[in-house]
């Protein structure tokens, strides 16, 4: 495999695992009735919009979401290097534990 097809093929499989991490933080996000966005905004609050983040909302507003348990959420999060994310879902996990009390 030459170089640039190696290099193509690294980035696009990153870009394809990055979009299954985003698919799973949305699915456990409904799972909770919390809104990924506003989550997102809390742990990057400089960004404006994640484009990427608000195709898969649209996109999983009709199918039935999967039931995302908590640690493989936070290990995923955590293996992409979405460290502030991961804080923030943390939170919010602790928050629904105290509810559920």
């Amino acid at each position: 495999m030459e170089n640039n097809n190696r290099d193509e093929f690294i980035i696009k499989k990153y870009q394809e695992d990055e979009q299954i991490m985003i698919q799973l933080f949305v699915a456990w996000c409904l799972n909770h009735n919390l809104d990924p966005q506003i989550l997102y905004s809390k742990a990057y609050p400089e960004q404006v919009v994640n484009e990427s983040l608000q195709k898969t909302i649209n996109e999983m507003d009709d199918v039935d979401p999967l039931e995302i348990g908590n640690e493989t959420l936070m290990d995923i999060l955590q293996m992409f290097g979405n460290d502030e994310l991961a804080f923030v879902v943390s939170d919010e996990m602790e928050q629904i534990l105290k509810r559920l009390q």
